[in-house]
C-alpha cells in the first residue's frame, strides 16, 4: 500500500519515543506530542490532534484496566491479610525452600513457569506476588531482580511458546500456512532456548547481589507501603535506591514521574519488619503482626484459607483445560476469578480483624489498593494510547474516524513496506522477521502482530531456503517476548512491576540485555537445527 504522511509521522514518533528511552529519558511527553502530530496530519485539523491526546489516553485506560483493577484487589488483599499477621503465617512455608537468593531466584522460577504455561501469565502474577515475592525478597532476592525473574520465565519464556492453550501457535500457523503442531513444537523449544540464555544472563546479572536471608531487606521493600521513606516523600535518590534499580543504572527517580522514584509507591498496612529477627520467627512474633491482637487462630486460618483457595482456582483451571466436564476458562476470566477472590478475601479479613468496622476499613483497603495501582502504573496509558494508533483495532477510536472499528493499522503499513527489503537468506529472513516481530510487539500486545509475522513467514520461506512453520515460530518468539511483557513498559510487564514494587520503566531496561540476548541464541537455533 501507499504510505501517507501520518505514516511517517508516526514512525519518526516511535523512533523519537526509542532514542528517549535509550538516552533513559522519560517518554510520556514524547508520546504525547507524537500522538497529536500524528492525529494532526492524519485528520488535518487541530480539533482532532488535540482530542486524540486524551482519546489515546483514554482507550488505554480502557484496554488496561483489568490489569490495574487485579492489582488494586490483590494489594488491597495483601494489606488486609498484613493488618492480621496472616501474610507471615502464610509465606511460612517456603522458607524450607528458599533459604537464600540463589535458591529463591529458580524456585520463582519453575513456580512461575509451570502456572504461566498452563493458565496465562495473567493470573499466574497475582499469585506469584501474593505468595512468593516477599519471601524472595526476605530470602535475600532484591526486588528488581524479583520483577525480572518473574518477567522472563512468565511473560517471555511460558507465554511465547502457548504450548497448552496453543492459541499463539495457531494464529502464527495459519497466517503461515504451516502445520499447526510443527509451529507449536518448535516454538516450545525456541522458548526453553531463549528464556534459559535469558535466565543465565539474569542469574550472572544478579548473582553479586544475591544475599543471605535478609530481614532487613524485605523491611525496607515492605515499608514503602507505609508511605513512610524518603521515594516517597520525594527527597533525594539514596545509594540504596541506586542499588534496587540495578547496577550501573540510572537511579529511575532522575528524569522519572517522581511517583516511580526508586519504585512504586505504596499505601495502607504494609509490614515493616524494623529490627533483625531469627528465621524461626516466635508465635507471639507472628500474633502481633500488623497489630492485630485478637484470636490467634484467626491468622492461622486466613494462612490456610487464601492459599488454599487460589490452589482450588489452579485445580478447576487445569480440569477446565483437559476436561470438558466444567466451563473452560481462558485468559481474562481466570484474571477475573483471581481479584474477585481477592476481593472476598479483602472483606472476610476486614471482618474478622475489625468486628463491626469492617465496612470503613474494607473501603479504605480497596481504596489504597486502586490508588497504588494508579499511581504507580498510571504514567503508561499515554504511552500505551500513542501505540495504540498503531492497531488497526484501536486507532478508529483515538483519531475519530468515520467507522471506529476499521482505524488505519499504521504501524503494521510501515512494517509491511518494509518486508520487500529483507535479503533472501536463511538466516538474513530469520533476523528479519524476528526484528519485525520484536517492533510488531512495541504496541503492547502480545499476540496481535502474529498474523503480519505469521504471513511473512509463509512468503519469505520457501525463497529464502527455510521452513515456513521456523520462520512462523522465530517471529512469534519477537512478538511475545517484545510485547507480552518482558521489553516494553506499557504491556503486562507492568503488573510484574507492580506487585515486586520497582519502576516499570527501570524493569524494562533491566529485562533488554538478557531477553535480547536469548532472542540472538534462539534465532541462530532455529536456522541452524529447524532448517
Amino acid at each position: 500500500m501507499q504510505l501517507t504522511a501520518a505514516h511517517w509521522v508516526y514512525l519518526v514518533g516511535v523512533v523519537v519515543i526509542i532514542a528517549t528511552m535509550i538516552a533513559r529519558k522519560n517518554i510520556v511527553v514524547p508520546a504525547v506530542v507524537a500522538t497529536f502530530a500524528t492525529a494532526l496530519v492524519f485528520s488535518h485539523s487541530i480539533i482532532r490532534g488535540l482530542s486524540a491526546v486524551f482519546n489515546a489516553s483514554l482507550v488505554a485506560a480502557t484496554n488496561l484496566f483489568n490489569i490495574f483493577l487485579i492489582i488494586a484487589l490483590v494489594t488491597a488483599m495483601l494489606h488486609s491479610l498484613q493488618a492480621l499477621g496472616a501474610d507471615r503465617k502464610m509465606v511460612a512455608p517456603f522458607r524450607g525452600v528458599m533459604r537464600n537468593g540463589h535458591l529463591a531466584f529458580w524456585t520463582l522460577v519453575v513456580v512461575t513457569y509451570f502456572i504461566s504455561l498452563f493458565f496465562w501469565p495473567t493470573p499466574a502474577v497475582p499469585l506469584i506476588g501474593a505468595v512468593l515475592i516477599p519471601v524472595a525478597i526476605r530470602a535475600g532476592l532484591r526486588p528488581m531482580a524479583v520483577g525480572l525473574v518473574v518477567a522472563i520465565a512468565g511473560q517471555g519464556m511460558a507465554l511465547s511458546s502457548d504450548y497448552v492453550i496453543r492459541v499463539a501457535p495457531g494464529l502464527s500457523a495459519k497466517a503461515a500456512g504451516a502445520d499447526a503442531n510443527v509451529v507449536a513444537d518448535r516454538a516450545m523449544v525456541l522458548s526453553l532456548v531463549v528464556g534459559g540464555v535469558a535466565l543465565a544472563v539474569a542469574y550472572l546479572m544478579e548473582f553479586r547481589t544475591m544475599r543471605r536471608p535478609d530481614p532487613a531487606l524485605l523491611a525496607e521493600w515492605e515499608s514503602t507501603a507505609d508511605g513512610s521513606g524518603e521515594r516517597v516523600k520525594g527527597l533525594a535518590v539514596t545509594e540504596r535506591e541506586r542499588e534496587l534499580v540495578g547496577a550501573g543504572d540510572r537511579p529511575a527517580g532522575a528524569g522519572d514521574v517522581p511517583s516511580l522514584r526508586g519504585g512504586p509507591p505504596t499505601v495502607g498496612h504494609g509490614v515493616a519488619l524494623r529490627e533483625e529477627y531469627d528465621d524461626e520467627l516466635s508465635d507471639r512474633d507472628d500474633e502481633t503482626a500488623g497489630g492485630y491482637r485478637g484470636n490467634p487462630l484467626v491468622p492461622v486460618f486466613f494462612a490456610i484459607f487464601v492459599p488454599a483457595a487460589y490452589l482450588a482456582l489452579i485445580v478447576y483451571m487445569a480440569i477446565a483445560t483437559f476436561s470438558d466436564s466444567v466451563p473452560d476458562l481462558r485468559g481474562g476470566d481466570a484474571a477475573a476469578l483471581v481479584g474477585g477472590i481477592a476481593a472476598l478475601v479483602v472483606f472476610l479479613a476486614a471482618l474478622a480483624g475489625d468486628g463491626k468496622g469492617f465496612l470503613e476499613s474494607s473501603a479504605e483497603h480497596v481504596v489504597n489498593g486502586l490508588v497504588f495501582a494508579f499511581k504507580a502504573m498510571g504514567v503508561v496509558l499515554p504511552i500505551a494510547g500513542f501505540f495504540f494508533i498503531g492497531n488497526g483495532d484501536f486507532s478508529g477510536q483515538i483519531l475519530g474516524t468515520a467507522d471506529p472499528a476499521k482505524g488505519p493499522a499504521l504501524l503494521y503499513d510501515l512494517v509491511t513496506a518494509a518486508q520487500s527489503h529483507i535479503p533472501h537468506s536463511g538466516f538474513i529472513a530469520a533476523f528479519g522477521i524476528l526484528l519485525i516481530g520484536m517492533i510488531a510487539g512495541l504496541e503492547g500486545s502480545g499476540f496481535s502482530g502474529l498474523p503480519l509475522t505469521g504471513s511473512l513467514a509463509g512468503s519469505l520461506g520457501p525463497a529464502a531456503g527455510i521452513s515456513a512453520g521456523t520462520l512462523a515460530a522465530v517471529g512469534q518468539m519477537g512478538n511475545i517476548w517484545s510485547g507480552g511483557g518482558t521489553l516494553v513498559a506499557w504491556s503486562s510487564l507492568i503488573a510484574v512491576a507492580g506487585f515486586a514494587r520497582v519502576p516499570v520503566i527501570a524493569l524494562a531496561r533491566r529485562c533488554f540485555i538478557p531477553v535480547v540476548s536469548g532472542l540472538i541464541v534462539g534465532t541462530i537455533f532455529a536456522v541452524v537445527f529447524f532448517p
